[in-house]
């Protein structure tokens, strides 16, 4: 496959002709936060604006999960735009996600703790006023617990279920209300999911959680 040569953040890399910038980025190491983002899938959902960042010549910030590499193309992870998308996309999913880092299963592999690490941003609500949902926590499967309270609705889970699991993850709600259920809204213990864990694995935070691997 044809490759092409583009300049991420002052550092000249290359990468496969068409591939996203986002993975271009990511195998070159340079790090560009991100949530929903599946290696492979041909339409990203772009769901999470995490991704910003900006490129010589374009007039505005693009994601970059949905932006394909060209020849030449002079990309910016970081400046003034691209910072305050970031944070206050982070910002929003905070203020709708409960934080408890110290008794959560993902603490120090939670992908929102990396973000605030490499971006400088606090991990906790400033801005804007907490939106915690009373929703209760799904303990009804023998392999997963499901805490909808700390879902930020990558879509990831719904992605792998259909791939990989048994399709009963979907979404319902819009809006403030959008969250992730099973067909019919029925506990997980009872949609037939066969417990295969995929959806814990690629889940980024700790809403979805194998209770084989609980500390």
């Amino acid at each position: 496959m044809k490759t092409v040569t583009l300049t991420i953040d002052g550092r000249t890399i290359k990468a496969r002709e068409g591939e996203k910038l986002l993975w271009a980025a990511l195998e070159n190491g340079i790090y560009i936060p991100n949530l929903c983002a599946i290696p492979g899938v041909k339409h990203p959902a772009a769901a999470c604006r995490l991704c910003f960042v900006e490129i010589e010549g374009y007039p505005r910030p693009v994601t970059a999960c949905t932006e394909p590499v060209v020849e030449g193309m002079v990309v910016s992870t970081r400046s003034p735009r691209v910072d305050r998308l970031v944070q206050t996309a982070f910002e929003l999913l905070l203020s709708n996600h409960q934080l408890d880092c110290a008794n959560c299963p993902r603490n120090r592999s939670c992908e929102l703790q990396r973000i605030a690490r490499e971006r400088r941003i606090p991990l906790r609500v400033k801005r804007l006023r907490k939106l915690e949902r009373e929703l209760p926590v799904d303990d009804s499967s023998p392999a997963l617990r499901y805490d909808p309270r700390k879902c930020v609705l990558c879509g990831k889970c719904v992605w792998v279920c259909r791939e990989k699991g048994t399709g009963v993850l979907g979404f319902a709600g819009r809006g403030f209300g959008r969250r992730i259920t099973t067909f019919g809204d029925v506990p997980l213990g009872q949609s037939g999911c066969n417990g295969c864990g995929e959806c814990a694995r690629i889940c980024p935070v700790g809403a979805l959680v194998e209770k084989k691997a609980d500390v």
